[in-house]
């Protein structure tokens, strides 16, 4: 009971987030509660794990992880300069 307490609450925190994503004052707000909800979402995936007693999730666990990091540095990149991707034409 304990498990399924903790997902449904992990699970308002991820709405409760994407209401700060939609409404954030600022590009940085938007960026850190971004990053918030990949770490919920890893750690939804990790309860489910246990819920439903499999280590499927492990991969997923992993994927969720790498995305949320690369994005996290994508956007501040983008904020900080205003591209991802650097060219630089001779």
């Amino acid at each position: 009971m304990l498990i399924n307490i903790s997902a449904a609450i992990i699970a308002l925190s991820i709405l409760i987030t994407l209401y700060r994503v939609i409404t954030g004052p600022s590009a940085p707000d938007r960026v850190v509660a971004l990053d918030m909800i990949g770490i919920n979402l890893i750690s939804l995936a990790a309860v489910m794990s246990l819920i439903l007693n499999t280590t499927a999730f492990l991969e997923v666990i992993l994927l969720l992880a790498i995305l949320a990091f690369i994005g996290t540095v994508g956007f501040s990149k983008f904020i900080e300069k205003g591209v991802v991707i650097e060219r630089k034409r001779d």
